[in-house]
Order: structure tokens, then C-alpha cells, then sequence
């Protein structure tokens, strides 16, 4: 007898063992599913993905444990490349002046400035700025003289043996001005070609323990203060 041929209707249900033998195979399979499928919802599926989770985990400590190796085996490299920074790092802070020594470097800077021809309108050093380990000295310059001049005196300023930078460079075209000799209130005296250069000038200093702390401080301060603005 075939599935189809069969009414569920007639099936006595308290006597299972009788039911043709297509019906009992097909409850059987479909019990079957169902367990299976239950089986797999609430129990193999939560291990599937528990197994998931620790393969992934596996492959990244995998990976951890070779970037570690790695590290491992290029220790003393690393160490020598420490080592080779700490010196640059200490070179460059002995190019940095001490508070005793800013007075002399504006001075070189000064002269540099004469030595190439120039001639100083404005020589106005501006307030420290301080930094993490180091106060930023801005100088404003205004100088007259020639394209030639002005390169001469930048650099030369790159040639100090202590760290000066120049920002904010701007050269403008001198304007004739009235000849006091000449009986014409409209006569000039010719430039000759000169043109007047502004500039900022920054050099550097490092600060000394105290004044490290002190900043520190003063940070701290600022942030507090901040933080209770807010609230």
C-alpha cells in the first residue's frame, strides 16, 4: 500500500504495531528528523560554536606567539637599535641651549643677520612657550636687504651649531622713499633693489627638572580645571 493511498483518519493511534508498514516507516523517519534536528539546536550547535571560538582563538595565540618569537629572536637588534636612538636623542638635546645659554644664541642669530648685510627693523624675542621637555622662544624678525642677503642669513641660521627654525617668511618690496637732498617734494631715493623680510624665528631650550615638574603641574591644573567646567 502506498503513503498516499492511506487516511490518516483511520489510523488507531492506540495501536501503533498495526499501522501499515509505509506509515510506520515514515513516523519512524520522521521522529528520526525531529531528534536529530533537536539534537543539533541544543546541543551540537553550542558545541560547533564553542569549537569555533577556540580555533579562532588557537589561530590568534598562533599568531601572538610568532610576533613573540619574532620579537625574541631580534632582541638585541631591538636593544642595539635603543641604544642608537638614546644617542640621537641626546645629541640632539645637547643642540638644545640651557636658560644660561639663550642670551648668547640670540646673539649669534643677531649677527648672523649683520654679518650677511642685513639691517634689523625688528629684533623682538616673544614669550617662552612651554613644551613636554622643552619652551619654544619665538623671535619676531624684520630685516631689509636683498634676495642674496636673505639667503646668506637663513643659512646661516641653519648653520648654528644650537637648533633654530624660521616660519611664517614674507618679503615685500621697499617703497622709494622722499630724497631729502632733492628740492622736489616728488623726488625718491631709489631702493636699489631692497626688500624688507618678516619672519619668525624659533629656537629651543630644554627645561631643567623643576621646571619640567612645574609644567607638569600646571597641566594637571588646566586639566582639572576643565573637567570641572564640564560638569
Amino acid at each position: 500500500m502506498k503513503l498516499s493511498e492511506i487516511d490518516i483518519n483511520e489510523l488507531d493511534f492506540s495501536n501503533i504495531p498495526d499501522w501499515p508498514l509505509a506509515v510506520r516507516i515514515f513516523v519512524i523517519a520522521l521522529v528520526a528528523v525531529v531528534v536529530l534536528f533537536l539534537g543539533y539546536w541544543f546541543d551540537v550547535k553550542t558545541q560547533l560554536e564553542t569549537f569555533d571560538q577556540a580555533t579562532f582563538k588557537e589561530t590568534e595565540l598562533k599568531k601572538k606567539f610568532e610576533r613573540d618569537a619574532a620579537k625574541a629572536a631580534n632582541l638585541d637588534a631591538y636593544k642595539q637599535q635603543l641604544d642608537e636612538m638614546r644617542q640621537s636623542f641626546g645629541t640632539m638635546l645637547r643642540q638644545l641651549p640651557n636658560k644660561t645659554e639663550v642670551a648668547d644664541l640670540l646673539v649669534d642669530v643677531s649677527q648672523t643677520g649683520l654679518a650677511s648685510g642685513l639691517e634689523f627693523e625688528l629684533f623682538k624675542p616673544q614669550n617662552e612657550i612651554p613644551k613636554d621637555f622643552y619652551a619654544e622662544l619665538p623671535i619676531s624678525i624684520k630685516v631689509k636687504g636683498t634676495y642674496h642677503e636673505f639667503g646668506e642669513f637663513v643659512s646661516g641660521v641653519a648653520a648654528l651649531p644650537r637648533i633654530v627654525t624660521v616660519h611664517d617668511i614674507s618679503i615685500t618690496p621697499l617703497s622709494g622713499k622722499p630724497d631729502k637732498k632733492s628740492k622736489s617734494p616728488k623726488a625718491t631715493q631709489n631702493s636699489g633693489g631692497e626688500l624688507l623680510m618678516e619672519l619668525t624665528a624659533k629656537t629651543y631650550r630644554y627645561l631643567d627638572e623643576d621646571e619640567e615638574a612645574a609644567n607638569r603641574a600646571r597641566e594637571e591644573a588646566a586639566a582639572k580645571g576643565k573637567k570641572g567646567a564640564k560638569k
